[in-house]
């Protein structure tokens, strides 16, 4: 993983003091919410509907054990015990007390994390592959990327204050697990005809009010391009985007309006303006980024086994853990471990203090110390050896972190909803619950197959509705909640925005809806077809007759 430099401490050191001055002066009335709101959002803390929420940044995702058991220590120390995993693979906290919050963020900067960039007009976040680093797949690790970009954004002066947030995302297999094409940009790493690396740049994508797939860029841009190229984009945005609607100010509406032809003119236009050398960085910094990521040193196991075989043979449930939530590896021998966040019991996404710390010692005794979480709101260990896949799964079971749902029905990604969000207009956690609870039983998830469910409490579509197969917006009407469903979508490589069906449900009319929606796709499907693909060959119509079908 990438380690603090001196630079990094100071700025981080630097802003927990500037925020504790912040803080006071907003508790003693120097400073009112309205002077507060600017300053606070840009460590990440946001004012919900019922506390504070403070968003702590994960950089593309990798954390290790000591930040994992220091997250757990905040949530016990300053919270309820719990964090949330958000679909920006970053964790937040939902009851800290402003009193409370320098401490926390000096309490990060102890193992080097913030609030940077997860909050505001900025440059967010970026996010990338969770198998990074572990899966054969990518042509290169996207992680060194993804920094190299964390670098040169983090308080970029000329993109501070942007007509609206921005978020980009970075692959490096034509698996996209990171949603590329739902970013304002999205970035591929890829090769041309003569085996050359470079990037496929993706512009104008997003979801919230106008859900729109980003479109080609550049289909291919030579490495040492990257920065200089982003650069001129953002420039781009940053004069013509609109300012006058924040609804309009995404990068999105701006491609849109204009046209990506047209847009890549003025790109290309701005771009002549530079001197690309000043900005691009040299192969030797690029180099020293990338030492950081070098993998373990895994162990020659390629015909390794230690009783993995049997284990499968023996325990009918770990079998089914293996089926759904392992991934294949670079390395013989060891698998991607996937570890579930969607119990029935609990939100979509929450993690407990105690299953933090059981986590951050699961990684040190079988992956190397390394953790990752993930756009789904789960989390994973990349890197471990087949042969203990069963004793970890054994550990898993000891803190309820062994449901074997990956990528089935129950895997929902959900937003807060208005339980905790002052922007929400209807309920989205206890819906994701019921529907868990429809399809509880593992049998039935497993004939089900792969299914993406994902739900939102209101049009900002923090819950990703639109790219669910099956989507569900919570809206309210003359103080009732009802949820609009969409059908179709894809958050693939595949990326599509799914379609409105129709009038909306009451909670328990959707949960039946939903059921008799699943039970015609098992009717109608091909062997081995996916609800996406079914619905795809089909169409809306025998579908949105059975969601109706009362």
């Amino acid at each position: 993983m990438y380690r603090y430099d001196e630079f990094d401490h100071e700025i981080v050191q630097s802003r927990v003091k500037q925020f504790r001055s912040q803080v006071e002066r907003r508790l003693d009335g120097r400073l009112t919410e309205n002077q507060f709101k600017p300053i606070r959002l840009m460590n990440g803390l946001y004012l919900q509907l019922h506390a504070y929420m403070l968003r702590v940044a994960v950089p593309y995702g990798s954390l290790n054990s000591k930040q994992m058991r220091q997250l757990a220590m905040i949530a016990d120390k300053y919270d309820r015990g719990y964090g949330h995993i958000t679909t920006r693979q970053n964790i937040q906290f939902n009851w800290p007390e402003l009193t409370d919050v320098p401490d926390i963020l000096n309490d990060l900067a102890d193992v080097e994390m913030h609030g940077f960039q997860t909050s505001g007009n900025c440059i967010r976040n970026v996010t990338s592959d969770p198998y990074a680093g572990a899966t054969a797949e990518e042509i290169e690790d996207p992680r060194p990327t993804a920094e190299l970009l964390r670098q040169w954004s983090t308080m970029h002066p000329e993109f501070a204050y942007l007509p609206r947030k921005f978020k980009i995302a970075v692959v490096a297999s034509k698996t996209d697990r990171a949603v590329i094409r739902a970013h304002d940009i999205g970035i591929e790493i890829t090769k041309n005809d003569k085996g050359e690396v470079g990037y496929h740049i993706i512009v104008g994508g997003g979801l919230g009010r106008t859900p729109i797939i980003g479109q080609t860029l550049q289909e291919f841009l030579p490495r040492e391009e990257l920065l200089p190229y982003l650069e001129a984009t953002l420039r781009v945005y940053n004069r013509y985007g609109r300012r006058d609607n924040k609804y309009k100010a995404r990068i999105k509406i701006l491609v849109t309006e204009t046209g990506i032809d047209e847009f890549k003119k003025m790109v290309d236009a701005e771009y002549e303006t530079l001197e690309p050398l000043d900005i691009a960085v040299s192969p030797e910094e690029v180099a020293r980024i990338t030492s950081y990521f070098g993998g373990p040193e895994f162990e020659d196991l390629p015909n390794h086994d230690d009783g993995y075989k049997a284990k499968l043979l023996s325990d009918k449930d770990f079998e089914n853990w293996t089926e759904n939530n392992l991934a294949d590896h670079k390395t013989p021998g060891y698998a991607i471990v996937n570890i579930s966040l969607k119990p029935i019991e609990l939100a979509p996404g929450d993690i407990t203090s105690d299953q933090m710390r059981a986590v951050a010692d699961l990684s040190e005794t079988y992956s190397f110390g390394e953790i990752r979480t993930t756009h789904q709101q789960n989390v994973l260990l990349p890197h471990v050896k087949k042969s203990d896949l069963y004793a970890l799964y054994q550990a898993l079971k000891k803190v309820k972190l062994h449901a074997d749902n990956i990528g089935l029905i129950s895997d929902i990604i959900c937003c807060p909803g208005m339980d905790f969000c002052a922007l929400a207009t209807a309920r989205s956690i206890p819906v994701s619950q019921a529907i868990a609870q429809r399809f509880s039983d593992p049998a039935r998830q497993r004939a089900i197959g792969e299914m993406q469910i994902k739900i939102s409490g209101c049009i900002n579509a923090c819950g990703h509705h639109h790219v669910g197969h099956i989507g569900i917006l919570g809206l309210e009407k003359a103080g009732v909640e009802f949820y609009q469903v969409k059908l179709g979508g894809d958050a693939s490589e595949n990326a599509a925005v799914g379609k409105v069906t129709g009038p909306g449900f009451s909670q328990d009319e959707l949960v039946d809806g939903i059921e008799r929606l699943v039970d015609y796709y098992l009717e109608v499907r091909s062997d081995g077809e996916r609800f996406i693909d079914s619905f795809n060959r089909l169409g809306m119509a025998p579908f949105k007759e059975a969601l109706y079908a009362a």
